[in-house]
């Protein structure tokens, strides 16, 4: 377990010294692509770096980020659909869901639009959700595609608005409660959702 840490710790510095490179856009796009099928550190790392070193661009980034963890969203899909047997299941595992995945599937069967922007927005593992939409085979690609770009927008222009307002001084707020951050945003959004639906 400790040397997995350690591991996902070095990883995190990788990810975060491409935003010194002089291709740390498509390094960006990249890493936001894999991480919504398979990649355990999420594109936030260095959404962030790079916002820090030039606040005023940190919604270019953000779009960026944006669209190339709606397109991973399709490989994700496509692993789930195709390869589940051989590589999903394995991934899913590696994330801890193994004997959640079917809680997965019946909140899909209950709304999926909701389950992918939620999963889209807050810090659990996107990339279960978009294995398990091409897993369930009900789940077409238009409401994946279009509830993934509410949830990783959401998530992303809002790391992106923080440092564009607060600049770099917010950097170490953010590696420390980013995932509570949109964590309990999420949470505030069930609630507006259940909110709604009881007040109609």
């Amino acid at each position: 377990m400790k040397k997995i840490s350690e591991l996902l710790y070095r990883t995190k510095d990788w990810v975060e010294s491409f935003a010194q490179k002089p291709y740390a856009l498509w390094a960006l796009f990249f890493i936001a692509f894999v991480e919504s099928s398979f990649f355990p550190i999420p594109p936030d790392v260095l959404l962030i770096a790079l916002a820090v070193a030039n606040p005023k661009q940190s919604f270019k980034f953000a779009a960026i980020c944006t669209a190339g963890s709606v397109s991973g969203a399709f490989l994700g899909y496509y692993i789930g659909y195709a390869f589940f047997e051989t590589i999903g299941s394995r991934i899913v595992d590696f994330y801890g869901f193994s004997d959640k995945f079917q809680f997965v599937l019946d909140k899909y069967r209950e709304n999926a639009w909701f389950a992918i922007i939620f999963a889209g927005f807050t810090p659990i593992p996107y990339k279960v959700f978009t294995i398990a939409a091409g897993f369930n085979e009900t789940i077409d690609l238009g409401t994946l595609a279009f509830a993934s770009l509410v949830g990783r927008a959401s998530r992303f222009f809002l790391v992106g608005g923080l440092l564009f307002l607060f600049g770099p001084r917010i950097k170490e707020y953010m590696d420390r409660y980013l995932e509570r951050l949109t964590l309990a945003l999420g949470l505030l959004f069930i609630l507006g959702i259940i909110t709604v639906k009881w007040l109609l």
